[in-house]
C-alpha cells in the first residue's frame, strides 16, 4: 500500500485555509477519553476562548462536532419548529442554503433577495419585517462566501429586535478575520467553521446562543428534528457546570487543534488580526486593479475576494496552472459566477504579504500564457 503523502499547497481559495504547524502538532497529541477530567478542562478552556473571539458572554458557546454547515443545521433545528415563519436574506449560495435548511425543518420561509454581490440595505430589512410580522426569526449571512459580499449587521439587528424577532447570523467566513460582536450586535444565534479564518482543519462548527435564543428553545412545543444537534441534550456536556452528561463522543483531537488555533489568534490580538486582514486585502486589491481586474461585490470582505475573470481568459486553465506550477489554490465562481469569477481567500494564517505578492505574480504569469 502506498504511503500517505499529500502535497503541500498554499491555500488561497474560499476554504479550507492554511493551517499553522502548531495546530497540526496539537492535532497529533495523545487522544483522551471525552469524559476524562483532563480533556474536560481542555474543552472548557476552548469554550472560554471561543467566547472571547465571538465577543460574547453567552454561556452556551461551543464547537458543534461537524463542519460549518452543521452549525447552520444546529441553529435552525433548535430555534425553529414546523409551522414557524422566518425571513431569510438571499444574496448568494449560503443564503439560498439557509432557505433550504429552514424548509427542511418545516419552516415557512419568506425569502427576500438582492442580486448576487450586493448587500441588504436597512430599508429593505425594515420593509420585510413589516410585511411578515409573524416571523419568529430573520436569518442573514454576514460574509457571503460565494460572492465576497460583507453585510453590515448592526442596523439589521435593531430592526429585527424592535419587531420582537430573533436574529440568526452566518459568520463562517468572517469569524476571526472581521469583527464579529455577538453581544454588542445582539445576535441571538450564530455559527461559523474552523476551516476559514480560524486556520484550523475542517471538522468543527463554533456556535453561540443568546439568552433569548435559549428561552425560545425552552418554549418549544415539539422535539428538535435532529437528535445529534439537539442542544437541550448536549448543553449539559458543554455548560461547564455540574455532571457532564454523555451525548456523543467528542472529536477530542480536533478540540486540541481548535484550542491551539485560538491561542494563536489571541496571542496576536483580535484588533491586530483584523488590521492584518485589512492591510492584506488593500494590497491584494491594489495589485488586482492595477492588472485591470474588477471586484464583484459592492462592499467586499477582506477575507474573501471575489473578482471578475478578464474577458478572454480561461478560468480552468489559469487555476490549473497556479496549482501545477505554484502549488497555489484559488477558488472558482459559483452559481451565476461559475466560469466568470475567481475567489481568492485571505484568511487567517494565509493572509500574509508573501502570499499576496505570490498570488499577484502567479496570476500575471498565468494570464500572460
Amino acid at each position: 500500500m502506498n504511503s500517505l503523502n499529500p502535497p503541500e499547497r498554499i491555500l488561497m481559495g474560499p476554504g479550507p485555509s492554511s493551517v499553522p504547524a502548531r495546530v497540526l502538532r496539537a492535532l497529533g497529541s495523545p487522544t483522551l477519553g471525552h469524559l476524562d477530567p483532563e480533556y474536560v478542562n481542555i474543552m472548557d478552556e476552548t469554550c472560554v476562548m471561543l467566547r472571547e473571539i465571538y465577543q460574547t458572554k453567552n454561556a452556551l458557546t461551543f464547537p458543534v462536532s461537524a463542519t460549518g454547515m452543521a452549525g447552520m443545521e444546529c441553529v435552525v433545528t433548535n430555534l425553529m419548529e414546523p409551522g414557524d415563519e422566518a425571513i431569510v436574506c438571499v444574496n448568494g449560495v449560503f443564503g439560498t442554503r439557509m432557505v433550504d435548511v429552514m424548509q427542511r425543518a418545516g419552516v415557512t420561509v419568506h425569502a427576500i433577495e438582492v442580486p448576487w454581490g450586493q448587500i441588504f440595505p436597512d430599508e429593505m430589512i425594515a420593509e420585510a419585517v413589516e410585511r411578515f410580522p409573524k416571523a419568529k426569526a430573520l436569518g442573514i449571512v454576514h460574509a457571503e462566501t460565494s460572492t465576497g459580499a460583507h453585510q453590515p449587521i448592526e442596523g439589521v439587528s435593531k430592526i429585527v429586535h424592535d419587531a420582537g424577532m430573533l436574529l440568526i447570523v452566518d459568520a463562517v467566513t468572517s469569524l476571526a478575520g472581521h469583527p464579529v460582536k455577538v453581544d454588542e450586535w445582539r445576535i441571538d444565534a450564530i455559527y461559523s467553521g474552523t476551516q476559514k479564518c480560524l486556520s484550523c482543519p475542517p471538522g468543527l462548527s463554533p456556535v453561540s446562543f443568546s439568552p433569548a435564543a435559549l428561552e425560545a428553545m425552552e418554549r418549544r412545543r415539539t422535539k428538535v428534528q435532529s437528535w445529534y444537534f439537539d442542544v437541550s441534550m448536549s448543553k449539559a456536556y458543554y455548560s461547564g457546570s455540574g455532571k457532564r452528561a454523555y451525548h456523543h463522543t467528542a472529536p477530542v483531537n480536533m478540540i486540541y487543534a481548535l484550542r491551539e488555533a485560538m491561542a494563536i489568534i489571541l496571542e496576536e490580538g483580535l484588533e491586530n488580526r483584523f488590521e492584518r486582514h485589512r492591510q492584506m486585502y488593500l494590497r491584494l486589491r491594489a495589485g488586482l486593479e492595477a492588472m485591470g481586474i474588477r471586484y464583484v461585490p459592492e462592499r467586499s470582505l477582506h477575507t474573501l475576494n471575489c473578482i471578475h475573470i478578464p474577458e478572454g481568459v480561461d478560468d480552468a486553465a489559469v487555476r490549473t496552472h497556479l496549482l501545477d506550477k505554484y502549488s497555489l489554490e484559488i477558488g472558482s465562481g459559483l452559481g451565476p459566477f461559475a466560469g466568470k469569477a475567481w475567489r481568492i481567500g485571505l484568511m487567517g494564517h494565509a493572509a500574509t504579504q508573501a502570499n499576496v505578492d505570490l498570488v499577484l505574480a502567479a496570476l500575471k504569469d498565468a494570464m500572460g500564457r
